[in-house]
């Protein structure tokens, strides 16, 4: 683990490559789970606001829970997450002709209809953000779905602290990054390299 200010990073984000390949899992992380995404009570009652914007290109069937349920809802662990269509799909997901799923908050944002990416835990997947009463862990989600991505990274010799630099920079802010890019390539040259 490196430890940062108040939180401690999981070594995978230096051992591991990741970079996703949504050709190949076709967006499997908004629909797989057992849950919706985890989200703030402020980012709740942005995806509330938002919902003109990006309700056409909700599912109806999505468009209907929300109606019926909310944009999410408590989960049998006690955190607040985005409601889900049939069990799986989070309602803020849409389908591109070619059947690639992907968020429709963050479709919104990249055409300039939103200024909101998306929740900040969706960003940051597949690192995991969980706060303890005296620190904060980041993790690795480590999933079958992103095999692909893991394989793609390895490829593009890409690690995953590099992949997520802007939704951790996001997250925790430019100088938390910067030391914790330092201590991942002082780890790779001490324990990866030959």
């Amino acid at each position: 683990m490196f430890d940062i200010g108040n939180t401690l990073v999981s070594i995978d984000l230096a051992e591991r490559f990741f970079c996703c390949n949504i050709d190949a899992c076709l967006g499997a992380c908004c629909i797989e789970g057992d849950a919706g995404a985890p989200i703030t009570k402020e980012e709740y009652n942005k995806l509330k606001s938002i919902l003109p914007v990006v309700w056409d290109d909700l599912l109806p069937r999505a468009q209907a829970e929300i109606e019926e349920h909310g944009v999410g809802y408590v989960d049998p662990t006690g955190d607040l997450v985005t409601q889900l269509v049939d069990g799986k799909n989070c309602v803020f997901s849409t389908y591109l002709p070619n059947g690639v799923c992907i968020c429709a908050i963050e479709k919104a944002y990249r055409e300039g209809r939103l200024d909101f990416r998306k929740p900040i835990s969706c960003y940051l997947y597949p690192v995991r953000v969980k706060r303890y009463p005296t620190f904060t862990a980041v993790n690795y989600d480590r999933w079958k779905i992103c095999k692909s991505a893991e394989v793609m990274g390895r490829r593009n010799k890409m690690r995953l602290y590099e992949f997520l630099k802007d939704p951790l920079i996001e997250r925790f802010g430019q100088e938390w990054y910067d030391e914790l890019k330092a201590n991942c390539e002082l780890y790779i040259k001490t324990y990866l390299e030959d």
